[in-house]
């Protein structure tokens, strides 16, 4: 295990020997397990439909006998149809998007709040944050978990929050330099583009006070974090969320190590299965995440299906297990002319090349019976004399070459790509239009 900065100590559990963590979880779950099936009618019917009872729950391992929860859950039951508790014990309700359908409503009790705010709060402590940080929030409040959650929790651990939200960039930039705050939590698509605005507005990365940014709610590359550590002076840590499961604060990045997000498993329990036939993988296999809650009491969910592609790893900073960088998700996966490829592959070839921003968009079409793949990206304001034709070709070469598909590159001015404040939208599939 490697060392610990002597200016903080760690909770027991993050301390705790493999064998000791293992046993809370099973008590956990047990526990958590006959919570959910008392009380969500839903979860109840489909493990009789599959003949199963949580005192079949014997060992960790026996979890795969039961039935997963998937986004369609939430929906059948929209909206408290998931709630195991009455009304009157639930003080916060937040939902997701429900950009493709109902929203997903999840509800807190007193007790799932302060759970919350304690993940999030050890989840900034691992990255580096100290009490008397100022954090500059710019995730988007409401009912997105991602704002009150991120916010909470900087309050647990003693930090002054400067609760920014989302939206009027220029604004942002400016309150970077003015109130100096030495840690941002944000998205990696909106924190490029407030970097752009940085530069717009002459602000020298020497200005700026920030020294950590908690970064997560979309899949992100390695080549993009090396471009936000260099543009901002920073170090970016991968900071894990699912509104589904309770929000930000699942998993985070140990500043020590920098090796992926450490997975706060006295609180949720992790399994990567094959995504096609639901098979649980061993540890190191690649799969999907799925998630069972162990102290959630307002919904408490089983064996969540959070389509996040990943693999589990031996712990390293601490004695819980981590998160792969995340490869995308089971759902953003385009298959184009019979080749699997997800955004985050377009993105290190785009990243790869000096003319470009990280900002783009992925475009698809149908021809007759042929797809139509367009990357559509920007150049970087620094561009100077860059051909935007050659440009096009090498990143087209390199999709080939790298990916295995053909690509029409459209190669447009600086600032053209489209910003969001929140999660950035990557695919535009027309064929689905």
């Amino acid at each position: 295990m490697s060392s610990i900065p002597s200016s903080f100590q760690l909770e027991p559990i993050e301390k705790a020997s493999v064998d000791e963590l293992r046993a809370l979880q099973l008590t956990r779950m047990k526990k958590s397990l006959q919570h959910t099936y008392d009380n969500v009618a839903g979860f109840r019917k489909k493990c009789e439909e599959r003949q199963v009872h949580p005192a079949d729950l014997k060992r960790l391992e026996d979890l795969k006998l039961f039935p997963f929860t998937t986004k369609q859950d939430f929906r059948t039951g929209y909206p408290f149809g998931m709630f195991a508790v009455p009304m009157d014990k639930v003080v916060r309700i937040h939902a997701s998007s429900g950009t493709t359908g109902k929203p997903a409503v999840v509800g807190y009790t007193a007790n799932d709040m302060d759970v919350w705010a304690n993940v999030v709060a050890r989840s900034l402590r691992a990255a580096g944050a100290r009490p008397g940080d100022r954090v500059h929030n710019a995730y988007n409040y409401g009912l997105f978990t991602g704002g009150l959650g991120s916010h909470d929790g900087a309050h647990k651990l003693g930090c002054i929050v400067i609760p920014v939200s989302g939206g009027q960039t220029e604004r942002q930039a400016q309150l970077l330099v003015d109130l100096a705050p030495t840690i941002i939590m944000v998205t990696p698509s909106y924190l490029l583009n407030i970097a752009d605005e940085v530069d717009r507005q002459g602000i020298r990365k020497e200005q700026l006070s920030l020294r950590i940014a908690m970064v997560g709610a979309e899949p992100w590359t390695q080549a993009m974090r090396e471009e936000i550590n260099s543009r901002l002076n920073l170090t970016a840590i991968d900071y894990y969320g699912i509104s589904e499961v309770i929000g930000p604060g699942v998993a985070s990045e140990c500043i020590e190590t920098l090796d992926g997000p450490t997975f706060w498993e006295d609180h949720f329990y992790p399994e990567i299965i094959d995504p096609n036939t639901g098979e649980v993988l061993p540890d190191g296999s690649h799969g999907e995440l799925v998630v069972t809650s162990l102290t959630k009491e307002a919904l408490p969910i089983v064996r969540y299906r959070t389509r996040d592609l990943t693999r589990l790893l031996p712990g390293t900073a601490r004695s819980m297990r981590r998160l792969d960088r995340l490869t995308g998700r089971s759902d953003d996966m385009l298959i184009i002319r019979g080749v699997n490829m997800f955004p985050s592959q377009v993105e290190e070839q785009i990243l790869s090349l000096p003319a470009l921003a990280g900002h783009y968009q992925i475009e698809v079409s149908r021809r007759g019976t042929l797809d139509d793949l367009t990357i559509c990206v920007e150049l970087r304001p620094d561009a100077g004399s860059a051909d935007p034709q050659d440009v096009g070709k090498s990143l087209a070469h390199k999709i080939k070459a790298h990916i295995g598909v053909s690509a029409a590159v459209d190669v447009r001015p600086s600032g053209s790509i489209p910003r969001s404040a929140g999660k950035a939208v990557r695919i535009i599939d027309h064929r689905k239009l």
